[in-house]
């Protein structure tokens, strides 16, 4: 029985033995098999990885843009949890944040994008950006400018110094990147020339008979960064606001939008106006520029020139003709050539007095941007900068040039007096101009107060010259005269008749006033000055009878 049990025992233990080794090998085959089939549906759905440096703006603009693209609101109304958004870093240095790229169906997600934020164009960022640029990252890269509506005179002067920031950050990188862009921007170029593909995904209609791509024009891709650019404008809203108190016009608005389109057609760069409170191209155009593309609904990117708050300019699509066509007399070649040797420039800047034109930063981390006197002397000669501030003026500096104060350009609080201090100096002011009022009265009239009086009294010549003027404005306005002697109503002609019988007779008629006892005898009377006043009057009263 032991032999038995040992031999069955071992027999079984044999074939269990053998079988399980090939159990094992079968499910091992399977585990593998498994495991490819696993790895490559997870490959097939992994999500498509997207980078955009955000550059420029404040702290809120760039929420605000970041609000734009994630279309966060419809989200919201979708996502069950709502709570699980990411949050936004961007206050100090270098920003992070995310979102994913739905479908049409607002279900698929598409792409992940990671946005890297920077408000301060100084040097000693340079080093930040660098580790976002590597070979893998770099097809799969856009940068984003922002600038805002609310100053459009310093467009050139704030693009120019991200563009040097970026050609410092970008010269720095290695040979293997470098490889990378030049790659990249080859296939730039060829988009919507023909033979290739549009920006928005679509197919390009071939424009040559032999179907070879057509070479960039006069200005385009001749400063190519070698990553792809986009300029958002902010709060186009304002530009109503700068037409209603600023006096801008249409000119105005076409100049700022033709140095816009030729400087961003050397780098083949897109420009786009947008407004917070209105829908626009925005996502379609920054999601085109990484290549996501909606698998359900195509949604072609339409250029718009004419609208002047819904500018949209794509890349490719630009000319030199183009651009003169807006406005007619433009020198289009000349702000080409520019913006040239403006990017010639080292940077950060020198300034005159030894301090760096960029980078300067206040006690709290914020961008102090100087504008001081000495600043054109670091803009090069035939500065495209110079040349469009010139064209397009801060109405800041303009009052402050007339009020004749020598402040900075980007401070605009105004330094008051105390207001005891300044009602001292006013009342000075005024005691001083009583004074003087009190002097020039006492002078023509004080010194003078009596001697008009005695001199009329001693010349009787000058009692009827002084007196004339004086009758004749009252007769204009009275009507025929006549005199109250002693109670007695009498007529000018009375006295008149009376005056003729005191001088026949020589002697004062009865009851006047001259009989009176004690009466000092009259002098002689000028009869005939008073017959002829009295006659005067009686002239007056026919003629008003009449």
């Amino acid at each position: 029985m032991a032999g038995n049990t040992n031999r069955y025992s071992s027999y079984t233990t044999a074939s269990v033995g053998s079988g399980s080794d090939g159990k094992n090998g079968e499910k091992a085959e399977k585990k593998d098999l498994w495991s490819s089939m696993l790895d490559g549906v997870a490959s097939a759905k992994r999500l498509p990885e997207k980078n955009v440096i955000l550059l420029g703006g404040t702290v809120d603009s760039q929420r605000e843009f970041f609000e734009s693209l994630s279309n966060t609101e419809l989200r919201r109304t979708i996502d069950r949890h709502a709570s699980r958004m990411p949050p936004v870093a961007n206050s100090f240095a270098l920003g992070y944040t995310y979102y994913d790229v739905l479908d049409a169906d607002q279900e698929d997600t598409l792409a992940r994008i990671s946005l890297y934020t920077l408000t301060n164009p100084s040097p000693c960022f340079a080093s930040l950006l660098k580790p976002l640029l590597t070979p893998q990252t770099i097809p799969n890269t856009l940068i984003v400018i922002l600038l805002d509506w609310s100053q459009p005179w310093r467009w050139m002067r704030q693009l120019r110094e991200w563009i040097l920031l970026l050609r410092t950050v970008l010269i720095s990188l290695s040979h293997e990147c470098m490889a990378t862009m030049e790659e990249v921007m080859l296939s730039w170029r060829d988009r919507g020339r023909g033979g290739g593909t549009n920006l928005d995904g679509t197919t390009a209609l071939p424009v040559a008979d032999d179907g070879v791509a057509l070479p960039p024009g006069p200005g385009e891709w001749e400063d190519a960064l070698g990553i792809p650019l986009c300029v958002v404008a902010q709060n186009a809203e304002k530009m109503e606001y700068l037409e209603k108190t600023q006096g801008w016009k249409e000119e105005e608005f076409d100049v700022v939008l033709q140095f816009m389109r030729t400087v961003l057609l050397r780098h083949g760069a897109s420009l786009i106006y947008t407004t917070p409170s209105l829908p626009s191209q925005l996502p379609s155009l920054i999601h085109s520029s990484l290549g996501i593309h909606s698998l359900l609904k195509k949604q072609p990117l339409k250029h718009n020139v004419i609208d002047r708050d819904k500018i949209v300019v794509p890349p490719n699509w630009d000319s030199w003709g183009k651009i003169r066509v807006l406005r007619e007399g433009f020198d289009v070649e000349r702000v080409s050539n520019g913006w040239t040797a403006d990017l010639d420039q080292p940077f950060p800047q020198s300034r005159p007095n030894g301090n760096a034109a960029n980078g300067e930063t206040n006690d709290n981390g914020s961008e102090a941007v100087h504008e001081e006197e000495g600043e054109e002397n670091a803009d090069p000669q035939g500065s495209m900068v110079r040349l469009y501030e010139l064209s397009v003026q801060d109405p800041t500096m303009d009052a402050l040039q007339l009020a004749g104060r020598d402040t900075h350009s980007t401070e605009l609080e105004v330094k008051i007096e105390d207001a005891q201090a300044f009602l001292e100096k006013q009342l000075k002011l005024l005691d001083g101009f009583k004074k003087q009022s009190d002097d020039n009265f006492t002078q023509d009239f004080g010194s003078s107060r009596h001697k008009p009086f005695k001199k009329i009294e001693d010349d009787e010549g000058a009692l009827d010259s002084y007196m004339r003027p004086t009758e004749a404005k009252v007769l204009e306005h009275i009507g025929p005269v006549q005199f109250n002697m002693g109670g007695i109503q009498v007529d000018a002609d009375d006295m008149v008749q009376r005056l003729k019988d005191r001088q026949a007779y020589g002697t004062s008629e009865p009851g006047s006033p001259t009989d009176e006892v004690g009466a000092e005898p009259t002098a002689q009377m000028d009869t005939e000055n008073l017959q002829a006043f009295f006659q005067g009057l009686m002239n007056r009263k026919s003629g008003t009878g009449k």
